[in-house]
């Protein structure tokens, strides 16, 4: 079965890339412009994983993860911040509110997707 992940981030241009790496590499993708957006879209879809931003409008990142852990069918889902930040307080914030890993950008495909690999099994 192809895993599913969702791509959230309010850049398109890495919302993407980060689609065109996962396509390559045999993963089905699900975009979204922001958290708001995410969780809209995160009903219903079979998402396996969320590669997210931290900032973004609307909802950032660490509020779309403490939403999405408040979920009973998401409560394990493995989501992977990818951000410009890469400050010590903000990797602990991203861990307390549920997030699995931090990937700080500009990052190499191969990088991205060794953590896919590693989360996903």
């Amino acid at each position: 079965m192809t895993k599913r992940i969702m791509t959230v981030d309010d850049s398109v241009s890495v919302r993407q890339m980060v689609s065109f790496t996962l396509k390559n590499a045999g993963y089905e993708t699900v975009e979204a412009c922001d958290g708001s957006d995410a969780l809209t879209k995160l009903n219903g879809s079979g998402v396996h994983m969320i590669v997210t931003d931290l900032n973004m409008p609307n909802m950032d990142g660490i509020s779309l993860i403490r939403e999405v852990r408040t979920k009973p069918e998401f409560k394990f889902i493995p989501i992977i911040m990818l951000t410009t930040e890469s400050q010590e307080n903000k990797k602990m914030e991203g861990k307390s509110a549920g997030a699995t890993g931090w990937i700080v950008k500009p990052f190499k495909p191969e990088q991205l997707l060794a953590v896919i690999k590693k989360v996903l099994g």
